[in-house]
């Protein structure tokens, strides 16, 4: 099955990226242009790309022949227009066939991320999903229109394209975020006010786990400062975070090491400290089980792209 795009559309308009990859480690680099925080790139290649992981959020749309990933050892066998989204952070690898063709949406989301309800968003996007019509029926074709029109603003070079693209974006996140929540069994069987009730309780533990990851948060006293049983509080988060509660506040102490890494002149002692670690040993072997380099390396590879871009 093929997908065919509008051919009114030059697809070569800012689409060097193959050129500009700049890969350190497992580590890669996005290269946008200018100020953007987005970029579309038209791929026919039958280049493979090898395990690594950049900071982007990537989606991955074949039009033409099927696309292969793997992402943390799990396979992905993706066909014509359906629709991968590779989660930032995560390992993955990509092969092609020999012929077919592709569009890779990257997304630099940082800008976004302070919004409110964008943790819960990205709790859903942390595992990898592959949306299809057999596996996302109810919300298949306004996921795959709305990547359209971003690439049809992109590669039109329109004024405000970011803008627009960004607000699609946006507007995607809320269809696949309503998705996941109509699909969880414990909200499904509820009233429409209690459905409300929960989705409020954990939006707030979410956000006070995000705003106190740095402290020796326990399970039972979350648990039941959300007026839950720990067993129970367990299991819920887990569905509606696909994290246990250890791992999303794991999670939440990389996250905010990467940004102290990048922005400040903080010792990595002081960072691990300062990201909640209770021992530089600790904090050194969880960042690299995560990002697959030590913290001083991903500082220096960050420095290294800066110095270049100044």
């Amino acid at each position: 099955m093929t997908y065919r795009q509008p051919d009114s559309l030059n697809y070569n308009i800012n689409n060097d990226f193959s050129g500009s990859r700049s890969l350190q480690s497992f580590q890669e680099f996005v290269e946008y242009h200018a100020e953007d925080a987005v970029r579309i790139w038209y791929n026919d290649h039958s280049t493979d790309y090898d395990s690594h992981w950049h900071s982007a959020l990537e989606i991955i749309v074949p039009m033409e022949n099927w696309y292969d990933a793997t992402i943390d050892d799990q396979d992905y066998h993706v066909l014509p227009g359906e629709i991968l989204i590779i989660p930032s952070g995560a390992l993955h690898s990509l092969r092609a066939p020999q012929s077919g063709s592709r569009f890779i949406f990257l997304f630099d989301v940082s800008s976004i991320a302070t919004l409110h309800g964008f943790s819960q968003i990205e709790s859903i996007f942390t595992p990898p999903q592959c949306i299809t019509k057999a596996t996302h029926p109810q919300i298949y074709d306004d996921v795959y229109q709305l990547l359209m029109q971003m690439r049809n603003e992109y590669f039109s070079e329109k004024d405000f394209a970011e803008l627009s693209i960004f607000s699609l974006l946006l507007n995607l996140f809320v269809i696949i975020g309503t998705n996941h929540l109509n699909s969880l069994n414990f909200l499904s069987s509820m009233r429409p006010s209690k459905q409300r009730a929960y989705t409020n309780k954990f939006n707030t533990v979410i956000e006070y786990i995000d705003t106190h990851y740095m402290y020796d948060l326990c399970l039972e006293d979350v648990a039941a400062a959300a007026d839950f049983s720990k067993f129970h509080f367990s299991r819920l988060f887990k569905q509606y975070t696909g994290f246990t509660f250890c791992d999303y506040i794991r999670h939440r102490k990389i996250k905010a090491a990467e940004e102290l890494l990048n922005q400040s002149d903080l010792t990595v002692t002081e960072i691990a400290m300062q990201s909640g670690f209770v021992s530089l040993s600790t904090f050194n072997r969880v960042f690299r089980q995560l990002k697959h380099c030590s913290p001083t390396e991903y500082r220096e590879k960050n420095q290294q792209r800066n110095s270049r871009h100044t």
